[in-house]
């Protein structure tokens, strides 16, 4: 089968032929039809992310697809049925094994590119502003990178959950991508101060940062007292160090959010927000934005369009006809 793999530690990725998997006990074999592409997957080329696995693996965290094969002790779901699952690799391929436990069933009026799209993104905003940051109706909500992957996704949950949004992202095309998705204010983040926008807005409850770095440290001083800062993840390259006597004068607090680490110590948690999820999606409420749609062979291309920021939303690869 054809799979962009990493054959070797420190090696390029590139589309590859390699043996196709077998499932073995607990897994499912899945006929992939599309995977979505994440920033984690570019940290996993460079050996920084927290769970790059050990050469020679394939990249790709989270595919669509049908079930085509059951490993030993498996009931299901059954041969046939269309899935959604987070693997944490092997995406990126037209045939992989993953958890049973992980397949989510998707409802018919889901299309497999909607489907590779939604766990990560709607899932790590949902466990974030919700479990995390217990975010209120009428609580002012700052998204930082309102356009990007999990970004955009943070504003159209927190709308949905009452709040008002303050999205920031960098030119007009990107702010109007944040605007459809429900946000109230917006912050072009190559002409605007932060700070001073928020402040003049009076100020916010939850920041919801997948940016780090600078935006990280001007969103902190523009928090009214209590404010919850969710620190998602650092697309700037730079980890924000945290001024302690800061939080504490203004009793604010910071809370870091890795959403698949939950699937290891409280996979409830994981799985209540998915069913949440997806009834919302159903009901018509969320509507997934994929802004690129490319086909395995250029896989590489896709991930460039995320390494340079020319994507909004998410950028789906397809394995197969969709």
């Amino acid at each position: 089968m054809r799979a962009f793999h990493i054959a070797a530690p420190a090696a390029a990725p590139a589309l590859a032929e390699i043996a196709e998997p077998v499932p073995g006990p607990g897994e499912i074999g899945v006929r992939i039809a599309a995977c979505g592409l994440n920033f984690a997957d570019l940290l996993m080329i460079e050996g920084r992310y927290q769970d790059t696995p050990e050469a020679p693996f394939t990249l790709g965290m989270e595919v669509a697809g049908t079930v085509e094969r059951l490993g030993p002790g498996v009931a299901g779901p059954k041969p046939g049925t269309r899935v959604a699952v987070f693997g944490g690799k092997g995406g990126l391929a037209e045939f992989g094994c993953f958890p049973a436990e992980r397949a989510v069933v998707l409802p018919d009026g889901m299309s497999s590119v909607e489907a590779a799209a939604f766990q990560i993104a709607y899932g790590t905003s949902h466990v974030a502003l919700d479990h995390k940051a217990r975010l209120q109706p009428g609580e002012t909500l700052l998204v930082l990178g309102a356009a990007g992957g999990v970004g955009l996704t943070a504003v159209e949950i927190g709308k949905l959950m009452g709040a008002r949004v303050i999205a920031c992202a960098r030119g007009a095309d990107k702010l109007a991508v944040a605007e459809q998705a429900g946000a109230d204010h917006l912050i072009d983040t190559e002409t605007g101060d932060i700070r001073e926008a928020c402040r003049a807005l009076g100020g916010v409850d939850v920041v919801y940062d997948p940016v780090g770095g600078d935006q990280f440290k001007a969103a902190m001083r523009a928090c009214r007292p209590e404010g919850r800062l969710l620190a998602i993840g650092f697309a700037s390259g730079e980890v924000p160090q945290i001024p302690a006597n800061h939080l504490l004068v203004k009793n604010l607090s910071v809370m870091g959010l890795y959403w698949g680490g939950y699937l290891g110590f409280r996979p409830e948690v994981v799985t209540d927000s998915l069913r949440r999820l997806l009834g919302w999606y159903e009901a018509g409420q969320l509507h997934p934005h994929v802004s690129h749609v490319l086909p395995l062979e250029r896989a590489a291309e896709a991930l460039d369009l995320l390494r340079a920021r020319r994507s909004t939303g998410k950028v789906v690869v397809t394995t197969s006809a969709v």
